[in-house]
């Protein structure tokens, strides 16, 4: 199994969340010995030290799913928002039957009408709201948890609104949650501020592309996709003052800080990071097992090196470890 391609059995592929989010299981990857090591995430201060700097990404998720109907032929429709154009149309990915005209009306199931005004190079919708508003605004009264389609065909529950939303979101923007921040209680991160673990926030805002599958022959030559992120002046004292290891929670924030350089920074990143890369500011990253073939799975084998990732993966099916955005999670060290 190259650790970029890799078969995964169906069952493997969690459906729900953890009942407790930090009784999630915690594959520990120590690259000075090349170890794995078998815990739960609960015991994670355990595994850190005094002086360490958790990074975690408070970006929020943004109802962003819709559902409804179209005006034109009672059809079923549904959209999910990915951004407002600088024109103010709404971008969306859109699933229907048939064909949809410019012009035509779409109602959602909770009374917001969309007029189909165009499309994008890459096929994407674009609609005009009616009325117009905010889209924080609009999607807070008519949209749906987007649960990515692998959980249950992306059918949200009641609970999913707060299970895929990280105990310290805060910034509104994502269409997918930053999966390695699911396993956090506050609990837990009192356990770490009382064991003299440090605690930094940035943000960036997950878009779509985060999960398209590389197609290219040669994966480092995929267009890498764009988003938003933010270190402010306080996470960069805390990762200066930092006499620990700067550990970050996520490939969101790896990418965040990586981009940053550990400065300030507010902008769109199109940080594409794979082998051969020098990390400048993470020196641990707790992750969840990732999709194959997709940048994550690099990023996170440019950090553990694709051999120890290798093994790591294959480890982790044979102890039948839970995959992907619900599912258990590794401590690279």
């Amino acid at each position: 199994m190259h650790f970029f391609d890799y078969e995964l059995p169906e069952r493997l592929i969690a459906q729900q969340p953890a009942e407790r989010r930090d009784d999630s299981r915690l594959l520990v990857v120590r690259r000075a010995d090349r170890s794995l090591e078998h815990r739960t995430f609960r015991d994670l201060p355990d595994l850190l030290n005094p002086g360490d700097l958790l990074v975690l990404n408070d970006t929020k998720v943004l109802p962003a799913r819709l559902l409804g109907t179209r005006a034109a032929t009672g059809g079923k429709w549904e959209g999910l928002f990915l951004q407002r154009t600088p024109e103010g149309l709404w971008e969306l990915l859109c699933k229907t039957r048939g064909y949809v005209r410019i012009g035509e009306t779409i109602q959602t199931d909770g009374g917001q009408r969309f007029i189909v005004r165009g499309r994008t190079p890459d096929k994407h919708w674009l609609v005009e709201p009616d009325p117009s508003g905010e889209p924080e605004t609009i999607l807070a009264k008519v949209g749906h948890i987007p649960l990515p389609p692998y959980i249950r065909k992306g059918r949200a529950k009641d609970d999913d609104a707060e299970r895929y939303q990280t105990v310290f979101a805060d910034r509104l923007g994502s269409v997918a949650a930053p999966t390695a921040g699911l396993h956090f209680t506050p609990e837990l991160l009192e356990r770490a501020e009382g064991k003299g673990i440090g605690t930094a926030r940035v943000t960036l805002h997950v878009g779509l592309g985060t999960f398209a599958p590389i197609k290219t022959d040669d994966p480092t030559q995929h267009a890498i996709h764009r988003e938003w992120c933010e270190v402010n002046d306080a996470a960069c004292d805390a990762i200066r003052g930092c006499t620990g290891r700067v550990i970050a929670v996520g490939t969101t924030a790896t990418r965040t800080l990586e981009s940053s350089g550990g400065q300030p920074y507010r902008g769109e990143t199109e940080l594409f990071i794979h082998s051969p890369f020098e990390f400048r500011v993470v020196q641990g990253m707790i992750t969840n097992f990732h999709l194959p073939r997709t940048t994550l799975l690099l990023l996170v084998g440019a950090f553990a090196g694709g051999d120890l990732l290798r093994l790591a993966y294959e480890e982790a099916i044979r102890r039948e470890y839970r995959f992907y955005s619900y599912g258990d999670a590794m401590l690279i060290l």
